[in-house]
């Protein structure tokens, strides 16, 4: 019974650690949150931290009872969802490229049109790096015995969320830090120029 016991929390702090590493790598929806961090008010980076979480948790609770592979099965409505991320993606980028520099400190509290709280919530529940690592973490670890029902998938989906949670508010903080720096408008430029592009490259690594 020990030996079991140990055995399950071996394999739920490999989870947990497996999850830090894919979740918290960076991808379009980390891309995105810094630039809302750096970008944004407080209240509307919050908000909008909070839909793209909606949008991931029920991401992965589709990935949890096998709603993907019926996903699979329907290509036309998996392009849907491919092409409705990749132009959110693109807008987005666009609109961090073609940002006006500030002139201040930072660009916090400029430019919250662009972020409207509908596209965290598509980005995170159309997110197709989000999907890949759902897949990767939930069909790679077993929790608890398969016998007790969705207790192991309801286990996998729980601490998915606590680490999304976790990791996506750092990099938020990370952005609010970013738009807290005095440059220059030609250094915004640039940065904001460079942010926009690290989302397309991060959508491209996605689909890819």
């Amino acid at each position: 019974m020990m030996y079991e016991d140990e055995m399950e929390t071996g394999s739920i702090l490999g989870f947990v650690l497996a999850s830090v590493a894919l979740l918290g790598s960076p991808g379009p929806a980390i891309a995105a949150l810094v630039a809302v961090g750096r970008s944004c008010g407080a209240g509307h980076a919050v908000r909008y931290f909070l839909a793209l979480q909606v949008g991931l948790a029920l991401a992965a609770g589709f990935s949890v009872l096998g709603l993907v592979a019926l996903l699979q099965a329907f290509p036309p409505l998996r392009l849907v969802m491919l092409v409705v991320s990749i132009a959110y993606l693109l807008a987005l980028a666009w609109s961090i490229a073609t940002a006006r520099p500030s002139g201040g400190v930072g660009a916090a509290g400029n430019g919250e049109g662009a972020w409207r709280l509908w596209g965290g919530f598509v980005l995170g529940i159309a997110n197709p790096k989000a999907y890949l690592a759902f897949a990767s973490l939930f069909g790679s670890f077993v929790l608890l015995d398969p016998a007790q029902g969705l207790g192991d998938g309801g286990l996998k989906w729980a601490l998915v969320v606590l680490v999304m949670v976790a990791v996506d508010a750092a990099w938020l903080l990370a952005g609010r830090a970013l738009g807290r720096v005095r440059m220059s408008p030609r250094a915004e430029r640039a940065l904001n120029m460079g942010m926009g592009a690290a989302i397309l490259a991060a959508c491209a690594a996605a689909v890819v």
